[in-house]
């Protein structure tokens, strides 16, 4: 069986109904789905899953402490790196989804280095990754770092020079040999 890594950006609150879509074709498949606790799309994918009566969902949390878990799901508790609620705390279940999972499923506002990191990670382990871009209404299949590389060239100076930094920050997957500069 499939698991697929469904999340995004904190931005993306609603659904439409081409996302809906989508989701419903993993329902449909019976795919498993984690997904993690934040507010945002993580939240609004819950939402519409439970909505749905979903039951194979897997919820990532950090230290164990979910902040959303609207359907009650099971939760897998992943540990977490220190104890200061920074970004590499809220995004070790991120790592660790993205490791699990077979193929990726991101709602990205446009802006969001996070859920970029989290393609990044993906992508650098050939795990593919289905990107709704939020601002266009479009998707974009992810499947290799020159996919990434060519979505990152069409995105605003500032918000791509965010985005790399935060990629060679958080993603180690993409030191070796990395597009975004020395490691």
């Amino acid at each position: 069986m499939k698991h697929v890594f469904a999340g995004g950006s904190r931005k993306v609150t609603r659904l439409n109904a081409e996302v809906r879509e989508r989701l419903d074709n993993m329902i449909e498949k019976q795919l498993a789905v984690f997904v993690g606790d934040a507010n945002g799309a993580d939240k609004a994918i819950q939402k519409y899953l439970s909505e749905r009566h979903y039951p194979n969902v897997l919820v990532f949390c950090t230290a164990g402490e979910c902040r959303n878990n609207l359907g009650g799901w099971p939760i897998r508790a992943v540990k977490a790196p220190h104890s200061s609620r920074d970004f590499a705390f809220f995004t070790a279940k991120d790592a660790a989804m993205a490791s699990e999972a077979e193929v990726g499923f991101m709602l990205w506002d446009g802006q969001s280095s996070g859920t970029i990191v989290n393609v990044a990670r993906m992508v650098a382990s050939a795990k593919p990754v289905v990107l709704y871009i939020s601002p266009q209404r479009t998707f974009a299949t992810l499947k290799s770092r020159q996919d990434l590389e060519s979505l990152i060239q069409g995105i605003r100076d500032d918000v791509a020079q965010k985005v790399r930094r935060y990629i060679a920050e958080h993603a180690r997957e993409f030191r070796q040999d990395s597009i975004f500069g020395a490691a």
